[in-house]
C-alpha cells in the first residue's frame, strides 16, 4: 500500500488513530501517513505552507486555518470533546482533585510538575497557574517541553505530576490517569475534522472524516478518554 493520504493531528487523538487506522487502510486499500504535533506547531505548519489531506485540529486553530483559507469551511465537523487530566506514576498515590483548594495544594506539594509550552492544554495550565496566584512556585518546579506526551515525564522519574489532555495522559504506558481537573476550572477542548482545500483526494478524505464519526470510531474514543460528538 503507497502511502497516500497525510493527516496532520493533535496528540490527544493519536492513540485512538492507532488503533482505528489498520481497519480504514484495509477497507480503502490506502495508507494513512500521520503528523502528531502540538495546536500550535500544526498552525505554524501550516501558515508557512506545509499542507495534508485532513486536519484534525482543535476548535480554535480549526477556525484560524478555515480562515486562512487551508481547509474547506463546509467539510468540518466536530469529532470528540475531552478535559485536562493529572497524571501520575502507575502505582503512586493520586492526588486529591475534588476541589480547586485540593487540587492547588496538590500541585503545590509536588516535588516537580509537567506540562507542555505549545499543546493546548499546557498553554491553558500556565494561565490557570496565574489565575490561581500560584504560578512562581509551580514554575520553579515545573518539567516542560514543547509538545508530545508529557505523562513520559512521570514514568521517565523526571516529573512527580502530569498535567495534559485526558486521552494524552491515557496514551502512555506506566503512568495512571488520576482524575479531571475540578469542574470549576476545568477547560474542554473540541476536536474537530476538516479536509484540506488543495487535497488531491477529496473523496478519500472525506471518507476518513465518515469513519471518524461511525459507532466503531466512537467506541475506541471513549475508551482512550474522548467524548465522541456522534455518540
Amino acid at each position: 500500500m503507497a502511502t497516500n493520504l497525510k493527516v496532520f493531528s493533535g496528540n490527544g487523538m493519536s492513540a485512538s488513530f492507532r488503533e482505528l487506522m489498520p481497519q480504514f487502510e484495509q477497507t480503502h486499500q490506502c495508507k494513512v501517513e500521520f503528523k502528531f504535533e502540538p495546536a500550535m506547531v500544526l498552525l505554524r505548519e501550516i501558515q508557512a505552507g506545509n499542507g495534508a489531506d485532513v486536519g484534525i485540529l482543535g476548535s480554535g486553530v480549526m477556525d484560524q486555518v478555515v480562515k486562512l483559507g487551508k481547509i474547506v469551511p463546509a467539510s468540518v465537523k466536530v469529532l470528540t470533546r475531552n478535559g485536562i487530566g493529572v497524571g501520575v506514576l502507575k502505582g503512586a498515590p493520586r492526588p486529591d482533585l475534588s476541589s480547586v483548594d485540593s487540587f492547588k495544594r496538590a500541585l503545590l506539594n509536588a516535588k516537580s510538575v509537567a506540562y507542555t509550552t505549545e499543546g493546548a492544554s499546557g498553554m491553558y495550565f500556565a494561565r490557570l497557574i496565574e489565575k490561581l496566584g500560584i504560578a512562581e512556585q509551580i514554575k520553579a518546579k515545573a518539567k516542560t517541553r514543547s509538545g508530545g506526551l508529557i505523562a513520559e515525564f512521570v514514568v521517565s522519574g523526571i516529573a512527580e505530576i502530569a498535567v495534559q489532555q485526558i486521552p494524552e495522559i491515557m496514551a502512555v504506558p506506566g503512568a495512571d490517569y488520576a482524575g479531571p481537573l475540578p469542574d470549576e476550572i476545568q477547560n474542554i477542548a473540541v476536536n474537530a475534522g476538516g479536509i484540506f482545500s488543495d487535497t488531491q483526494q477529496p473523496q478519500l478524505a472525506q471518507a476518513l472524516l465518515d469513519f471518524l464519526q461511525s459507532p466503531v470510531a466512537a467506541s475506541v474514543f471513549k475508551a482512550r478518554g474522548l467524548e465522541p460528538a456522534n455518540g
